[in-house]
C-alpha cells in the first residue's frame, strides 16, 4: 500500500534523518536490518502531512520519541495521532528518557505489541 504525504516534507525527513537526537539514534541502531522479529521499519517516514519517528509498513505501526519538549506541543500530537489512527495506522509512544536509559523495557514494549497485535511474520 503507497502511502499518501505532502511531497514537501521529503526534504525535511531527510534533514531529520541526518539530525537524529540520540534517542532515535539508539533506537534506530536496534530496528534496522530488521532486527525486530524480521519486520522492516523506516525513520522520518513522511505521512500524510506528518513524518513519523519510525514506521513499520507490515504492521502500520508508528513509533514516535517524546521528551520534554514535546510537553508543550501534547495537543497537537494527539491531533496528529487522531488523524493518522482514522486513517488506519497505529502508535507506540516513547518517552525519550526511558529509550536512553532502559532500552531493554523499551524492546520488551514493542516486541509484546507486535506478538499480541501484529502479524507473527514479516
Amino acid at each position: 500500500m503507497r502511502i499518501r504525504y505532502d511531497p514537501k516534507l521529503k526534504q525535511l525527513s531527510r534533514e531529520l534523518r541526518s539530525g537524529s537526537t540520540l534517542a532515535e539514534v539508539l533506537l534506530w541502531n536496534q530496528l534496522k536490518q530488521r532486527k525486530m522479529l524480521g519486520f522492516q521499519f523506516a525513520r522520518q517516514k513522511p505521512i500524510d502531512r506528518y513524518i513519523a519517528d519510525f514506521y513499520c509498513p507490515k504492521l502500520r505501526l508508528v513509533l514516535e520519541i517524546g521528551g520534554d519538549s514535546h510537553r508543550s506541543k501534547f495537543q497537537q500530537d494527539l491531533e496528529r495521532q487522531r488523524r493518522l489512527e482514522c486513517a488506519g495506522f497505529r502508535f507506540l509512544r516513547f518517552h525519550d528518557r526511558d529509550v536512553k536509559k532502559d532500552m531493554a523495557n523499551v524492546l520488551r514494549q514493542l516486541k509484546n505489541w507486535i506478538e499480541q497485535h501484529g502479524k507473527t511474520t514479516p
